[in-house]
This record gives C-alpha cells, structure tokens and sequence, in this order.
C-alpha cells in the first residue's frame, strides 16, 4: 500500500487496483471547519485531474479532483452525517471515495508523501 499526493491537496492510497481519495492535512487546515461534502455516484468514471467531487467550509467551497482516472466503486457515506471528519482526520478515516484504477501506472506522476511534505514548504 502507497500513498501519493496532488499538488492540489488530494491524496490516493492505493492498494493493489484499488485507491482511496481524499484531502491532506494540508488542504483541511486551510479550508477551516468542513460543513458539507458533496461525493460521487458510484459507477461514475473520471480520468485524472477532473472534478470528483466538492467540499465545503466556513471558508470556501472547493473542488477536489480525481488523483488518478478510474471508476468509482465506493464512496465514504458518512460523511454526509458528519463532514467534520474531513478536519478530525483528513488522511484516514475521512476518505471520501474509493476508484478501481484504469491505469495504475498514473501514480508515477503523483508525489510521495516526502515529496509533497517538501512541496508544501514551497507554498
């Protein structure tokens, strides 16, 4: 199991042909208190770098994109009942969907978590 970064904040942990999706730490802090996450169909089918799904805070409303291209074939339910995870735990239990990968071969242009801690001292 691996875990990969966007340089949009959204991490994938991917276990075999299978990824789980959702916000870094990074990206939950800077959106404050999360009042509504807005998750996918099961079935849908996104390529990298398309809109998956939205979150909102008291601060803002953001889109989160789809780390990897793949087919939705879960997604985290209770977050609708308790959007406050996503700040109580961003990178575990907060996830918010899972995709069957169509080509796990796109992890190669995601960041390991040394990278991405790295890229966020640039920011």
């Amino acid at each position: 199991m691996s875990i990969y970064f966007t340089k949009e904040h959204e991490w994938a942990r991917v276990n075999g042909n299978l990824a789980q999706v959702g916000i870094s730490e990074h990206a939950a802090h800077e959106l404050g208190d999360v009042t509504f996450v807005e998750l996918p169909a099961v079935g849908k089918q996104v390529k990298q770098g398309e809109v998956v799904a939205a979150i909102e805070s008291v601060k803002a409303a953001s889109d989160i994109y789809a780390p990897l291209s793949g087919t939705v074939v879960r997604v985290n339910s209770a977050l609708d009942e308790a959007p406050e995870q996503v700040n109580e735990s961003p990178e575990q239990s907060a996830w918010m969907l899972e995709l069957e990968l169509s080509d796990p071969a796109e992890t190669g242009s995601l960041m390991s978590k040394e990278q991405y801690d790295a890229y966020l001292k640039t920011l």
